[in-house]
Parts: C-alpha cells; structure tokens; sequence
C-alpha cells in the first residue's frame, strides 16, 4: 500500500472515530427530538387571580341583583345550581386539601339560602370524591342542600348528566331561578329561568 493510501485511511478513520464519540457524548445533534410542552402555553392563557376574581365578580354582581329581585316574588320552591370547580371552588388558582371558596359566589350562595332558595351543586366529578366534595363545601361556608355527581360507571357527555341533575331538582318541585357555572356544559340544556356564565378563557379553567 502506497503511503498516499494509508494517509486516506488514516483521515477516514480519524473521521469515524470522531462521529462516534460526537454520538456518544450526547451533542444537540444527537438528541431525539422532544414533542413541545403545552403547558406553558395554557398557563400562559390564564390571568392573574386578581384578574379573575374581577372578572367573576362581574358575573355575580348583577347575578345577585336578579336574584334580590326574583326571590322577593312569594309563591313556590326556589333554587339555585352551581357548579363546583373554578365556579364555586378555586380549584385552578389554589391547592392543599381544601379547596378556597370563590367570595363572590359564595356571597351569592349565601343571598340565595338567606332568601329561602335551596343551594344546589352539580359537577363532574365521580361519586367516590363525595365526601371529601361535600366536606370541603361546608368547611368554607357553603350552604349545600344536594350534591348531583356523576354516577359510578356512567359514560354520558358532561352537558347530559348535568342536563339531566337539573331535570331531577324540578321534578323534585323546584323552580331553578338560576343556574352558575364556568362552561357551557354547565349552563346548556335548559331547566333554569336564568343562566350566569363565569369566566373560563378558553377552556383554560375547566
């Protein structure tokens, strides 16, 4: 072998080497290609609490003026509905074993017990999460006189149960004169005189 030869297979060789040990090391290049976290994105989406309690006490602020006005009429059993997470309860802003009450609508929950209407909620959670639902309700001032989850083994879309919860409090003799939630599967459905929409930006608070 010509000694240009063995200079060519000594370069090549060289260049293998190298390869190798770029691949072993973990360069930029030879790292698998992670799929982009959308967390960031959907936090991102979400105001500040301040923010959102503004936005909330928008909602609840002519909700309780209807209210003042509708429960003053005498004459048959009232009823509001609520909805529990990021209606009722702070579930998205807050954490630990209990859950803060959103001020705004527990002071609308309170007007309404205070004016002789029964305090509904109806959520999506399953029923093995009642007695921690239920005890975190009452611990932070909530009236509660039933709470409508959703069945063990039940598969039905949200807006159906819920739909479906409401339908039961009427048959039960209630007139809903008012229904509060944070998503249309909350509200959609009928079965209520008036329908309060909180604040869930696109999805981001569920």
């Amino acid at each position: 072998m010509s000694s240009t030869s063995k200079a060519r297979l000594a370069v090549a060789g060289a260049a293998s080497a190298a390869l190798l040990l770029l691949a072993g090391t973990g360069t930029a290049d030879a790292r698998p290609v992670a799929a982009p976290d959308r967390r960031p994105a959907a936090v991102a989406a979400a105001p500040s609490y301040a923010t959102w309690i503004a936005d909330v006490t928008a909602v609840t602020t002519p909700a309780a003026e209807y209210l003042g006005r509708r429960l003053s009429v005498p004459g048959g059993r009232t009823a509001i509905v609520l909805d529990i997470d990021n209606t009722s309860l702070e579930t998205y802003y807050s954490g630990g074993i209990t859950t803060p009450a959103v001020k705004p609508v527990l002071a609308l929950a309170t007007l309404a017990k205070a004016k002789g209407a029964a305090v509904f909620f109806v959520s999506d959670r399953t029923e093995v999460l009642r007695w921690p639902t239920e005890g975190n309700l009452k611990t932070v001032g909530y009236p509660l006189d039933r709470l409508y989850l959703r069945p063990l083994f039940n598969f039905d879309p949200v807006q159906t149960n819920k739909t479906k919860a409401r339908a039961a409090i009427e048959q039960a003799g209630y007139t809903i004169v008012a229904n509060i939630g944070n998503n249309p599967t909350d509200l959609d459905g009928g079965h209520a005189e008036r329908t309060f929409k909180l604040p869930d930006y696109n999805g981001t608070l569920s």
